[in-house]
C-alpha cells in the first residue's frame, strides 16, 4: 500500500469508504467515547459548576460536529475539494484542543473530591477523566493525520 493510501491520502473519502480510511476512521472511536464522555459528566456530580458546564460543552460540541462531519463525508456532500480538506484539519485541531482543556480540567476537579463525597461520585468523575483523555487521543491523532493530509492537498 503506498504512503498516501496509508494515510486516507490528499482527497476526503465519500460513501462507506470513510471507514476504510486510516484518519476517518477515527470520527467512530471519537463518536463512541466522546459519547460516554457526554453521559458521564452528565451524570456525574462535580464539585465546580463552571469546570462541568465546559466538559459538558466540549462533549456535546464535538459529539454534533463530529457525527455531522461523519455524515457530511458518508452523503459525499464535499465533493472533492479541498476546502473541505482545511475544515477538517481545522476542526480536528480546535477538537483536540477543547478536549486537553476539558481533560485537565475534569481531572483537577476530580482530584479536588477525592475527601468528601461519596465512592460512587468519585469513580464515575474518574471513569470520565478516563474516557476524556482517550478521546483527547483519539482527536491528536486524527489532527495530525488531517493536518498531514491538508498540506499534502
Amino acid at each position: 500500500m503506498a504512503p498516501a493510501a496509508a494515510s486516507g491520502g490528499s482527497t476526503l473519502p465519500s460513501g462507506f469508504s470513510v471507514f476504510a480510511t486510516f484518519p476517518d476512521l477515527l470520527f467512530v472511536l471519537e463518536f463512541i467515547f466522546g459519547g460516554l464522555v457526554w453521559i458521564l459528566i452528565a451524570s456525574s456530580l462535580v464539585p465546580i459548576p463552571l469546570v462541568q458546564g465546559w466538559v459538558m460543552f466540549v462533549s456535546v460540541f464535538c459529539f454534533v460536529a463530529t457525527t455531522s462531519l461523519l455524515v457530511l463525508y458518508i452523503i459525499g456532500a464535499h465533493g472533492g475539494e479541498t476546502s473541505w480538506v482545511t475544515l477538517d484539519a481545522a476542526y480536528q485541531c480546535v477538537a483536540a484542543m477543547f478536549y486537553l482543556s476539558a481533560s485537565v480540567l475534569e481531572a483537577l476537579a476530580t482530584i479536588s473530591m477525592q475527601d468528601g463525597f461519596t465512592f460512587k461520585h468519585y469513580h464515575e468523575n474518574i471513569s470520565a477523566v478516563v474516557f476524556s483523555y482517550v478521546a483527547t487521543l483519539l482527536y491528536v491523532v486524527h489532527a495530525v493525520f488531517s493536518l498531514i493530509r491538508w498540506k499534502s492537498s
